[in-house]
C-alpha cells in the first residue's frame, strides 16, 4: 500500500545511518502487516539535545531518550490485552497517524552496548514508534505482551532477530 511518509534528517550522522530507508521499510512493514490502508505520518531524526528538550516538554522528563512518538488520535484499547481501536480514514481515504523523532546519540549507544548492528535497534525502534501511534503501548502488562510480540513478528519479516 502507498503511505505518505514525510522525514525530517535534522542530524546529518542520520544521513550516513540511512534513516530515511530504514524508517520508510519499519513503516511501510508495519503498516501493510496490520493492513492499515493510506496512511500519513512523519518522522524525525534528531540528536539527544533535540530529542531531551522534546522529552521535557511533552513528558516532563529533561533527559533524551531513544524514540518519541505523537499519536494524531489516541486509539489505546479500553481493557489491558485488548486490540487498540482502528485508525478512521478521513475523506481522502488517508488515515493520519502522527509524529515520531529518534535521536541518534543514543541509539548509537544502544546498539552499542546491546552488541546489536545500529540499522536492526533503528528498525526496531521505528516499528515500536509506529505501533505506539496505532494505539499499542507497554504499561499495562498486558498491553506490553501484545505489543513486544507484534513487534517481534514484524521484525522477523524484516529479517530483525528478536530484541526482547
Amino acid at each position: 500500500m502507498t503511505h505518505g511518509i514525510d522525514i525530517l534528517i535534522e542530524d546529518d550522522r542520520w544521513q550516513d545511518a540511512d534513516l530515511a530507508a530504514a524508517a520508510t521499510r519499519a513503516i511501510n512493514t508495519t503498516l501493510d502487516h496490520l493492513d492499515i490502508p493510506g496512511a500519513e505520518l512523519s518522522v524525525l531524526g534528531c540528536d539527544d539535545a533535540h530529542i531531551a528538550a522534546l522529552n521535557d516538554t511533552f513528558r516532563e522528563k529533561p533527559t533524551p531518550t531513544n524514540v518519541l512518538s505523537w499519536p494524531e488520535t489516541a486509539l489505546g484499547p479500553d481493557a489491558d490485552g485488548d486490540a487498540p481501536h482502528p485508525p478512521q480514514t478521513d475523506p481522502s481515504g488517508s488515515v493520519s497517524l502522527g509524529d515520531i523523532a529518534i535521536a541518534y546519540d543514543t541509539c548509537a549507544r544502544e546498539a552499542e552496548a546491546q552488541g546489536k548492528r545500529l540499522s536492526d535497534h533503528v528498525t526496531h525502534l521505528i516499528v515500536h514508534g509506529t505501533l505506539h501511534l496505532l494505539g499499542y503501548d507497554h504499561i499495562r502488562d498486558a498491553d506490553a505482551s501484545r505489543m513486544e510480540a507484534l513487534e517481534v513478528e514484524i521484525l522477523g519479516i524484516l529479517g530483525v532477530a528478536d530484541p526482547y
